[in-house]
């Protein structure tokens, strides 16, 4: 696609979003997607575990990886949540896997582990898999959506702490991604509702406590109150 072409449609899905949304929503969504990111380190893991979900994105991720060397072996893994059910009836470690193959990961490289139905379970299952299997690890890239990398790391660092972790996602920007992902509400409920995960789960011992700083909290706090609830989970 020429250049002009592709700011020409870029621009475009930004207008888009904002006769959608209102700047003040936008603003708060960039706060609490900025805060999401993780820093790829770059460097060379035991295996890669893609977390499934709703955006098979991160499979294609995942084979980029592959391709570039950071893990030899690749765990998808997860069953379905109700977001993923009618998109992904097999499970999404399936569909995961189909994509990755589909990006050239050979299917020796792949293990799918698909009965996870949560972060939490992602690892664990992965984990006693790998064990059944004599695979010994003891570090990972942690695959996943871009607004879900905190969760995750912090979810890992909970349930499998010996696990020397590196997280990576797609390096998309939050219009980019939602253009991408071509459902505005699903991502802003998303967005929020992983935003509140972090010290719901904390609080639940699902996960390792995250600090989350207080222009974060009210940046949430608004978007709440604007109606992006129907991700959130109820408080222990």
């Amino acid at each position: 696609m020429p250049l002009g072409q592709n700011e020409s449609t870029c621009a475009d899905g930004h207008a888009k979003l904002a006769a959608m949304f209102s700047a003040g929503v936008m603003q708060d969504a960039q706060i609490l997607w900025d805060f999401h990111q993780m820093p790829d380190e770059g460097r060379a893991t035991d295996i890669g575990i893609g977390l499934g979900s709703h955006d098979i994105g991160v499979a294609e991720h995942a084979a980029d990886l592959y391709q570039k060397g950071r893990f030899p072996v690749v765990v998808f893994t997860g069953a379905n949540a109700p977001t993923t059910l009618d998109r992904f009836p097999r499970g999404e470690a399936v569909y995961f896997a189909d994509r990755a193959m589909e990006f050239d990961v050979p299917l020796q490289a792949i293990i799918v582990e698909s009965k996870a139905t949560n972060t939490s379970e992602n690892f664990r299952f992965t984990r006693d898999l790998l064990a059944a299997r004599n695979i010994e690890v003891s570090s990972a890239t942690i695959i996943s959506k871009p607004y879900q990398q905190r969760r995750a790391w912090a979810t890992a660092r909970k349930v499998w702490p010996s696990l020397d972790l590196v997280c990576s996602a797609r390096w998309l920007g939050l219009g980019e991604y939602i253009e991408s992902i071509a459902d505005p509400d699903r991502v802003l409920n998303m967005l929020v509702g992983d935003t509140q995960r972090l010290w719901v789960y904390a609080e639940a011992r699902f996960a390792v406590p995250v600090q989350v700083p207080a222009v974060v909290r009210a940046a949430y706090d608004r978007l709440v109150d604007a109606g992006f609830t129907r991700r959130l989970v109820a408080a222990s």
